[in-house]
């Protein structure tokens, strides 16, 4: 197929349909010329199908058996109308035309099964808001007046009856593939597909309400023919090949401006039912179908939210948790590590425990970056801290002081137990690496800046000394 054949598809198939309100109403000539158009547009889909192989084969072929009933029943009527001079309601044609339904609710639940992968529960509400909104309208003003309407027989109610529920289910599908397509990426056969199933509905719906008003609706006919013509230019399409791909996963629950007008004009749709029905006739209004339907919008508008508020709750938490902690190594960063070192030196001076800070620093960090780059000093960076955290209590904070110095707040212990426990972490530096630290325990009086000074004195001392040792802030010891 030509990357281009959709185009020439629509170039010479749009015209011609455009043209067909202009044959009379009801004729042959104008029956004979909605069929070839459906006929033809069926025929290039089976070609297409066959000769692209899309994926999804069975979505194809189940949309294509659809169309081709649909103009199969056309055909029907059209014969028995101007051939055999029967306008009989219902006929074969009828039953052909319903049994195309279900064969385009299996296609289109093929391609929402696998272009969501059940991973759509946002699109899945908003879907479900908007079908409720537009199935109310439809029980309203067609499937209930249809029910009260005199008519020939049991057969000719069920069929009547059949036309606007089978609608509200497409309805429904069409809502899903249209809300959906709000957190995946748009193919151009996609968006065919959805706009091939747009035009149908109103047709389908607006003929049901025609047939109960005794108005000709043959002017809708193009509603069906840009169906057949548009689904047949999806498949023609090169995104055909994967109309159903899931696009980036973006399933965070925000509402965009087109996604909340309109999920608001879908709730308006019961207050508007209740006033059109108060102004045609205020002692008919349908009040048990409109509470229904205003209750059913109002619990799936809350749901809708509660969605939303999980999705800033745990984004909320995500960002808490990210702001506390180093990027690169996973640990605390510096903003924890005052955190819980004030923490700490209020539950000492409570409870009288111990208290030891330590500053630790890797010897030599400049110049294994400078020998093997910073990507490996990056590493090492992860991997010393991943080390030294699997060594220390679970009280104990390990963060990340800035650069290639970290600290540590040791509760519990004395400073010489402290001592032993960071000159074992110095055992475990990774790739063959040290560090120096120093120490200091807290006297019970001093702030957290002076703690941390004199651990830090400690370490410049460690440094003088040679490096790779760990020493006190008060007695020069040292460890290893």
């Amino acid at each position: 197929m030509s990357r281009r054949a959709w185009l020439w598809w629509l170039g010479l198939t749009v015209p011609a349909a455009a043209g067909y309100p202009l044959l009379p109403g009801g004729s042959l000539v104008a029956g004979l010329c909605f069929e070839g158009v459906g006929a033809v547009a069926c025929l290039v889909m089976a070609v297409a199908i066959v000769k692209v192989r899309p994926p999804s084969r069975a979505m194809w072929w189940l949309l294509l058996a659809g169309n081709a009933l649909s103009v199969a029943g056309d055909t029907i009527y059209d014969y028995l109308l101007n051939v055999e001079h029967v306008d009989a309601y219902p006929s074969m044609a009828d039953v052909v035309y319903l049994a195309s339904y279900p064969l385009t609710l299996a296609g289109l639940a093929i391609l929402i099964r696998e272009r969501t992968r059940g991973r759509d529960r946002i699109g899945l509400l908003d879907a479900a808001i908007l079908a409720t909104a537009l199935a109310l309208p439809v029980w309203v003003f067609v499937i209930r007046p249809l029910a009260a309407a005199d008519h020939a027989g049991l057969g000719d109610q069920l069929v009547s009856l059949a036309y606007p529920v089978l609608d509200v289910l497409l309805i429904a599908t069409t809502a899903r593939l249209v809300m959906s397509s709000g957190a995946r990426r748009l193919s151009p056969a996609y968006v065919l597909m959805v706009v091939a199933q747009a035009t149908r509905l109103p047709a389908d719906v607006l003929f049901s309400a025609a047939d109960l008003g005794g108005i000709d609706f043959s002017w809708l006919d193009g509603g069906w023919i840009l169906t057949y013509l548009l689904t047949t230019a999806a498949i023609l399409h090169p995104s055909a090949l994967r109309p159903d791909e899931p696009g980036p996963r973006r399933d965070d629950g925000t509402l965009s401006t087109p996604r909340l007008t309109v999920l608001a004009g879908a709730s308006l749709l019961a207050p508007a039912v209740l006033a059109i029905q108060g102004l045609r006739n205020p002692a008919a209004i349908d009040w048990r179908a409109v509470a229904v339907g205003s209750a059913m919008l109002f619990l799936l508008v809350v749901a809708r939210m509660k969605l939303l508020l999980d999705r800033v709750h745990r984004q909320a938490r995500q960002l808490a948790s990210l702001a506390h902690l180093d990027g690169l190594t996973g640990v605390p960063n510096r903003r924890s590590w005052d955190e819980a070192l004030a923490r700490e030196l209020t539950r000492a001076r409570r409870s009288g425990v111990p208290l030891v800070v330590g500053l630790l620093d890797l010897d030599f960090f400049k110049a294994f970056n400078d020998t093997y780059g910073h990507q490996a000093g990056d590493l090492l960076l992860k991997e010393a801290a991943a080390a030294w955290r699997g060594q220390l209590r679970e009280p104990d904070v390990l963060a990340r002081y800035g650069g290639e110095e970290f600290g540590v707040v040791i509760s519990g212990r004395p400073a010489e137990e402290a001592l032993a426990v960071v000159s074992r972490l110095r055992t475990r530096t990774p790739r063959g690496q040290t560090f120096s630290a120093g120490l200091a325990q807290w006297d019970g009086q001093e702030t957290a800046d002076e703690l941390v000074r004199r651990a830090d004195e400690a370490l410049y001392r460690a440094k003088a000394a040679g490096r790779d040792r760990v020493l006190l802030s008060k007695d020069v010891t040292l460890a290893g």
